[in-house]
């Protein structure tokens, strides 16, 4: 590959190109290097990498208001994150789903996809890190500690979502159903064996009754993904956050 085509990026082991075209930065492709275990990687499941775009973008916000972060370069972090929440970039978060060291390496991905599309908004060139850089500015006052049980906490509110409205889509079926067959009768079983007669109406009205106990389980479960570890940062000690 010729120089041309890379772009030289650092971090403390040394030097590497990186393809000049990926939005990925040299973190990544050392996570690429590390760790070909299943060939998979993270974009297979977009609620997640949605997910790390809105602990990004709120980061970004927080340290903004509390000045830590200055607005142009704020900003500039927002917007990239809008666009991968809008589905854009997915194909940049290519580490494995299997990886050493607590999603370190899919924090970086995060952090090297935004910083260098913001780099972008913002007039510059992919890796010139001098004007906007993925652990200074884009990972500022945070860990993969907290970023990456955050994230899969927003990406699971995502998933249960979507769920409990298609149950509820369900369960409105059968409800319907329950009413149209409400003079059909049949054989109730039990044992294997023959019971009482039913109707085929109350038998769909049981499935409506259980898919809407089953929605009110998962909306409690739902609320404990609420309670978030962002802010605590390494091991919980909250070091390099704002209090």
């Amino acid at each position: 590959m010729s120089h041309r085509t890379t772009r030289l990026e650092h971090d403390l082991l040394g030097e590497r190109r990186v393809p000049a075209a990926a939005y990925y930065g040299v973190h990544t492709l050392r996570a690429l290097e590390n760790f070909p275990i299943t060939g998979t990687p993270i974009s297979i499941y977009p609620d997640l990498v949605t997910a790390l775009a809105c602990v990004k973008q709120a980061a970004a916000i927080a340290n903004s208001e509390l000045g830590l972060l200055d607005e142009r370069r704020a900003v500039a972090i927002r917007l990239a994150c809008e666009e991968i929440r809008e589905g854009k970039l997915l194909d940049e978060f290519v580490v494995d789903v299997i990886q050493g060291g607590a999603g370190t390496s899919t924090n970086m991905n995060a952090n090297e996809v935004i910083a260098n599309r913001a780099l972008e908004i913002l007039g510059h060139k992919k890796g010139e890190y001098r004007y906007l850089h993925p652990l200074e500015h884009v990972n500022m006052s945070q860990s993969t500690n907290d970023v990456y049980p955050t994230a899969v906490k927003v990406a699971l509110h995502f998933g249960i979502q979507r769920l409990t409205a298609a149950m509820a889509e369900l369960r409105a079926a059968f409800a319907a159903k329950a009413v149209e067959f409400v003079d059909v009768l049949k054989m109730g079983r039990t044992q294997l064996q023959d019971a009482v007669p039913m109707t085929l109406g109350q038998e769909f009205s049981t499935y409506a009754v259980m898919l809407e106990e089953d929605e009110q389980r998962l909306k409690e479960a739902a609320l404990l993904f609420q309670v978030c570890f962002f802010g605590s940062t390494a091991f919980g000690t909250g070091f390099t956050a704002h209090p």
